[in-house]
C-alpha cells in the first residue's frame, strides 16, 4: 500500500509577504524556547526598535540551523563566498572603533 505524500499549503498574505528588513538578530533561549529578535539598526540613531521575534521550539532552532547553512552553501557555490566584514580597529584603544553587533 502506498502512503500518500500529505501537501502543506502555507498562504502568504500581502502585508507579510513584504517583509521586515533587518541588520540584527538577537538570540536568547529558555529551556523550553529559543527567541530569535530582528532588529533594524541605523547609523547614528540611539535607539533601534524590534522588527520581529520569532519564538521557536528547540527542535526547530537547531532545523533552522541547519536549514540556513544548507541555503548559504548553496548560495555561495551559485555566486561565491559571502566574506564577512569586520570593523578595522582605529587603534584608539576602542574609543572609536565601530561596534559588530554580531560579536560578543
Amino acid at each position: 500500500m502506498e502512503k500518500k505524500q500529505q501537501e502543506l499549503k502555507i498562504e502568504l498574505t500581502p502585508d507579510v509577504a513584504t517583509g521586515h528588513y533587518a541588520n540584527l538578530a538577537i538570540l536568547s533561549h529558555s529551556p523550553q524556547e529559543f527567541y530569535l529578535d530582528f532588529v533594524m539598526m541605523a547609523p547614528n540613531m540611539p535607539q533601534a526598535k524590534v522588527k520581529s521575534r520569532i519564538i521557536m521550539t528547540p527542535e526547530n532552532a537547531k532545523n533552522l540551523l541547519f536549514a540556513l547553512r544548507d541555503n548559504v552553501a548553496k548560495y555561495e557555490q551559485t555566486f561565491g563566498e559571502i566574506e564577512r566584514k569586520m570593523p578595522k580597529n582605529t587603534g584608539n584603544n576602542g574609543a572609536n572603533d565601530i561596534p559588530n553587533p554580531f560579536q560578543a
